[in-house]
């Protein structure tokens, strides 16, 4: 029996959005709106591209700026075309422009929902925009209110971050799940690096997170440090930013362009192909932006070969890498070193806690060993490996 790889494609409806987010690097004006059309050529794209489970996740921009009879033609077409697919279905939206109507459409098919909050008001409205936090809070309760699951994603900036002990405190005390991201150089930007949070800061960042989501794991979930933790405790990825995503992530914009991520949509250099030719996997990794893809695949594996994280890490995020420098591949993701210094954070803990039990049987004790070291992290890694 063959073994089924899952794929994603993420459909990104427009670029547009009503929020101007100081950071933003996605966000365009004016931007045209995925046509009805498209998503059949999406079907007859897919139908025999790969048969192997597929997870679409509607993405922006804005993507509910589409419309509720937009999702009412789109999921149906989608899930009765390419059932032999088994597709499921996410969605990430900054909540503002959903109706109860919209909610029902997307309720019936029970996809979850990521959006997009800061932390408390005043510091997520003062780098996201003044009255979001309001609004999206408004769209938070028509998806309860129907019930939708939602979880936030909380940008770091190189202002935020300063505030991280009341941006956990605000997660915590409110039982939402945490989620980050650190703000990256905006390529659209006069000022990029006004917001990038520095990769060192980002490192700090996450062994505070670390400390913190194992003092109150019965009360919280720190979505980044249950990954962190399973790249280690399994050897693989098991995100998008640690996994190999070349040919099984693509991205279709509003035109119906293929991309090999949805960052990378409206960028024309990494147009890979368009749904109405109906490409293969062959045909997209011929083009331009594939062989792109994988000249920083080769790149990795020759540059982070005797990186003891090389496994799980594979070099970040392309986009992160090779997006600022205009194509050219210098470097992997830029965020190396914070990836380096949680994965060895939570490697030395675990060889830590590992040895201090083989003391205590032998008759020994792990107290020097451990003594004014972090928390530990076993009860964590037998909480993920329980579910």
């Amino acid at each position: 029996m063959l073994h089924k790889k899952p794929f994603h494609v993420m459909i990104i409806p427009t670029l547009g959005c009503p929020s101007k987010c100081s950071y933003c690097w996605s966000s365009e004006e004016g931007s045209p709106v995925m046509s009805i059309e498209t998503v059949s050529d999406i079907v007859e794209w897919l139908k025999d591209f790969r048969d192997d489970p597929v997870t679409f996740t509607f993405h922006g921009g804005e993507p509910l700026l589409a419309g509720a009879d937009f999702y009412r033609k789109a999921l149906p077409m989608l899930t009765e075309n390419l059932s032999h697919l088994s597709p499921n279905f996410a969605l990430q939206t900054n909540l503002w422009r959903l109706t109860p109507e919209l909610a029902q459409v997307l309720a019936e098919f029970k996809i979850p929902i990521g959006s997009s909050l800061d932390g408390p008001k005043d510091l997520n409205d003062s780098q996201r925009s003044e009255g979001y936090y309001e609004r999206t809070m408004r769209g938070y309760e028509i998806a309860r209110e129907n019930g939708l699951q939602v979880q936030f994603i909380c940008t770091f900036t190189s202002h935020s971050v300063k505030f991280k002990e009341e941006i956990f405190s605000y997660f915590l005390e409110n039982g939402l799940t945490l989620k980050l991201h650190p703000a990256l150089p905006s390529l659209r930007s006069s000022d990029p690096e006004k917001w990038a949070l520095d990769p060192e800061e980002y490192g700090e960042l996450l062994v505070y997170l670390l400390d913190k989501y194992i003092e109150n794991m019965d009360r919280i979930e720190v979505r980044n440090i249950n990954d962190y933790c399973r790249c280690v405790f399994t050897g693989r990825g098991t995100v998008c930013t640690f996994v190999d995503c070349m040919e099984n992530t693509f991205a279709v914009g509003p035109d119906g362009s293929i991309y090999p991520c949805y960052r990378f949509v409206g960028m024309p250099e990494y147009v890979m192909g368009n749904v109405r030719d109906r490409p293969s996997r062959e045909d997209l990794a011929r083009s331009s932006a594939g062989q792109r893809m994988l000249q920083f695949k080769e790149y990795v594996n020759r540059e982070c070969k005797k990186c003891k994280h090389i496994r799980y890490c594979r070099g970040g995020c392309p986009y992160n890498a090779i997006a600022p420098t205009g194509g050219e591949i210098k470097g992997v993701d830029p965020h190396c070193v914070a990836y380096k210094r949680i994965f060895d954070e939570i490697s030395e803990r675990l060889n830590r806690e590992m040895m201090g039990s083989f003391g205590l049987e032998m008759g020994g004790t792990s107290a020097t060993s451990t003594r004014g070291a972090g928390p530990g992290v076993m009860s964590l890694m037998r909480m993920l490996a329980s579910k």
